[in-house]
């Protein structure tokens, strides 16, 4: 089967993907989606930088920069982290846990599609009459008086998007629960799926309010309820207790996935185990519990009152006490080991630095009576983006190098790759190392413009060149895609030579059912262990027999576009457009009837037979 399947043309290729339910390739439409939003939100953060390099600048209108800040930091969260960090999750935590797929196959491939179409209505804001205005955050009191339909296409997009998040996240935590190959105890599972199990356990405690949130703004503005309008009885204060119950474990479902993928890099390029693994495994639950404790420390200035304030700044200071436990691990980890200082590694060394003193600011900022002077000055933006940049888009870039190989069965090039490095890392710090001083020398945040004299000009001229740097990275690192693509080296099962996990035993990128024979698991980095006993592969826990595998379906597809159509006649029914309803019931029809065709049509998938499989083997034994 997988033989011909890579002699398909462009419009076979395009419906294997569109009908895809393998976690593989949906990983790879993860991060194609991912970063192509990561382009574009890209694309916005340099808009705002070329407006902010000099003083009194016009380059964009003060409603369009509007605009763009609050569209660079949805897109750049909910379009671009979240997806490419499901990429990852989606791409090496079925293999890690010697599963041969997730446990709703149907259900990741809804979950993508769902994201996706959210994602592109939202961004279709641009072309009808304006994006949302009211900041990433889209606090009510701005939300509600904001023209136009940009924070109803927020609203809608982020609904349909939410929910493709949620069911990701409840598939990935059944998949680990009861999906773990012969062996695979919890405390032998590797530190990329322990992170992937708190998020997923996160994601389904946090989307919620989120959600509720959404709904009673969705309300507030289609319908004239009040929920959020003071002056009828409403309050604006709730929508921000709602936004950040999601929002502030939202950072900790960006920042575990990336702690993760540097526990696997540090190990591996260390080429020993990873120092303290239980106390880890303990750091990073805690982490995901304490996260929730946290919200209110976005609220300092909102007149809570001490005793709320006192709290949560204690307990914002507390959650730095498991994150510094994985810090020394981290560094005991190279301490004493082999390191080998490949792309990878690069962006795991510098990320220490980077993230500390992001963790640094945010216990400054957790300090409460110091917060009214930090509020809405650039010194958060600073704070912010190091946590951000420095924690989850260095894991992004670093897993991007250390997983195309497995992905795609090519290396990217290690030049490029440390050229990319430099250039970002070198614009990263460029960009938002000056900023704390900004912050601290009183410039506010979300301002379009400042005036000449008041000591901001050279420090944002810095900070923009900085992103220009940053660009640069980007570029070259797109460059070496293509490059890698065109030549299309193939690489063997291990191409980094000190693979520990179980991933790494597989051919690269690894046939459609994962494994043959599910494995056994002796021990932690089981591959690592079965390499220094000399074996070639993993020691088979089951005989050769028939597997069972889904069948692919056009139906996630289908009942996405469902609610992307319905959407936007809701969106039109404000306007009281006569065709808005009819829209509103063709959407919901496609996607119920999807739905009902799905639960009434006896899918059962199908069988590849042991004979295939072992023809597979003779097959690969002629080329070898």
């Amino acid at each position: 089967m997988s033989t011909y399947a890579q002699k398909k043309g462009f419009g076979a290729t395009l419906w294997d993907y569109l009908t895809t339910v393998d976690h593989k390739k949906i990983a790879i439409l993860y991060l194609i989606a991912g970063g192509f939003f990561f382009v574009v939100g890209g694309l916005e953060a340099v808009f705002i930088r070329i407006q902010l390099a000099v003083p009194n600048n016009d380059f964009v209108s003060a409603g369009l920069f509007n605009e763009i800040i609050t569209m660079h930091g949805t897109t750049m969260i909910f379009l671009a982290a979240m997806p490419l960090v499901f990429a990852f999750m989606n791409a090496v935590m079925p293999l890690q846990i010697g599963a041969r797929d997730v446990a709703f196959p149907f259900v990741n491939a809804l979950g993508f599609w769902l994201f996706f179409f959210g994602g592109v209505f939202l961004n279709l804001s641009w072309f009808f009459d304006g994006a949302p205005d009211a900041g990433w955050t889209s606090y009510a009191s701005l939300a509600m008086a904001s023209k136009g339909h940009g924070v109803d296409f927020y609203v809608l997009g982020l609904q349909i998007s939410g929910i493709g998040t949620l069911i990701g996240g409840i598939n990935f935590l059944v998949t680990i629960i009861n999906m773990r190959a012969p062996g695979m105890t919890y405390m032998r599972m590797p530190l990329f799926t322990w992170s992937t199990f708190v998020t997923s356990a996160l994601i389904l405690f946090a989307f919620p309010p989120l959600t509720v949130g959404l709904v009673l703004m969705m309300f507030d503005r289609m319908f004239g309820s009040n929920f959020f309008e003071a002056s009828m009885g409403g309050n604006t204060v709730i929508w921000e207790h709602l936004f950040w119950i999601f929002g502030h474990p939202e950072v900790y479902i960006l920042v575990l996935p990336a702690f993760g993928i540097f526990s696997e890099i540090f190990a591996m390029f260390s080429r020993k185990r990873l120092f303290g693994y239980s106390s880890m495994v303990f750091a990073t639950v805690l982490i995901g519990f304490l996260g929730f404790m946290v919200w209110a420390h976005h609220m300092f200035t909102t007149g809570l009152g001490p005793v709320a304030n006192a709290i949560f700044a204690v307990a914002t200071m507390a959650i730095g006490v498991p994150t510094g436990i994985k810090i020394f691990n981290w560094l005991l980890t190279m301490w004493g080991g082999s390191v080998k200082f490949t792309t990878p590694m690069h962006y795991a060394v510098a990320f220490i630095p980077s993230f500390v003193a992001g963790g640094v600011t945010g216990v400054m900022l957790a300090a409460a009576a110091a917060d009214y002077q930090y509020h809405d000055t650039y010194f958060v933006v600073a704070h912010f983006h190091y946590v951000i940049v420095g924690g989850v888009v260095f894991a992004i870039l670093a897993g991007t190098h250390l997983y195309w190989p497995k992905m795609f069965g090519t290396m990217l090039n290690e030049t490029l790759g440390k050229i990319t490095f430099w250039l970002f890392f070198i614009g990263f710090h460029m960009t938002f190392f000056i900023q704390h001083f900004l912050g601290l020398w009183g410039m506010p945040r979300r301002v379009f413009t400042y005036l000449p004299g008041q000591g901001f000009e050279t420090s944002n001229l810095i900070s923009s060149l900085g992103a220009v740097f940053m660009s640069l990275g980007v570029i070259v690192l797109l460059y070496n895609v293509i490059m890698t693509s065109v030549k299309n080296e193939r690489v063997g099962n291990d191409p980094w030579g000190d693979g520990r996990t179980l991933e790494w035993s597989l051919p690269s990128p690894p046939p459609f059912y994962n494994f043959k024979q599910l494995p056994l698991v002796r021990g932690l980095d089981a591959y690592w262990l079965e390499k220094m006993e000399g074996k070639k592969g993993m020691t088979p826990a089951e005989p050769l027999g028939d597997i069972h595998m889904p069948n692919a379906s056009f139906l996630p597809f289908v009942i996405a576009f469902g609610l992307f159509v319905a959407a936007f006649g809701a969106l039109f029914n404000m306007d009281d457009k006569a065709w808005s309803v009819p829209v509103i019931i063709i959407g919901l029809l496609i996607t119920f009837g999807a739905m009902f065709l799905r639960s009434v049509k006896d899918d059962h998938g199908f069988h590849i037979h042991k004979e295939e499989l072992m023809e597979d083997d003779n097959d690969k034994g002629v080329k070898a």
